[in-house]
């Protein structure tokens, strides 16, 4: 049954990515489908560090997984659908205020963390040792945040050079 989940996962995350690849969120920027790329590359990037630091100190552990040979860390979630989930908080925040991009990163953080928790309780996709919900929660959250602030300092670089 998980491995089913996990393949359910990773044909959502293809629909989503292209979703968003296909038509923006963003329409009067031209550079939107760099930004979209550059957003996932560098969360997958970022997630990916994480994560490997964190399976590798035993505070989680993925019993079911894909490449288990490979990786010790769930790279469906680091480095496809969390990286896609921070493409559409990127387009979905694009014209926020500060205070509108954090409510809406706590909120998509929420929701992810929600289904970590859920998969945590009935599944054997992920074991939690030391690690915690809110762990997952302020780690998803600052990550979220800091790509979302990155991005909106790159693309002011750009406009002023421009």
């Amino acid at each position: 049954m998980d491995r089913i989940i996990l393949w359910s996962f990773s044909i959502i995350g293809l629909a989503l990515l292209f979703f968003s690849l296909r038509k923006p969120l963003i329409k009067e920027r031209k550079p939107i489908i760099k930004d979209t790329i550059l957003v996932f590359l560098l969360k997958a990037y970022l997630s990916t560090y994480i994560g490997i630091f964190v399976a590798t100190e035993k505070m989680i552990e993925y019993p079911v997984r894909f490449l288990s040979k490979y990786f010790e860390t769930s790279i469906i979630f680091e480095s496809f659908l969390y990286p896609i989930m921070c493409v559409y908080f990127f387009q979905t925040t694009y014209h926020s205020k500060f205070l509108g991009i954090v409510l809406q990163c706590a909120l998509y953080t929420a929701a992810l963390t929600i289904i970590e928790v859920l998969c945590e309780k009935y599944t054997d996709l992920i074991k939690y040792h030391t690690w915690t919900w809110m762990h997952s929660f302020i780690t998803i959250f600052l990550l979220s945040l800091f790509v979302r602030m990155l991005m909106q300092w790159m693309n002011k670089i750009d406009e002023s050079k421009a």
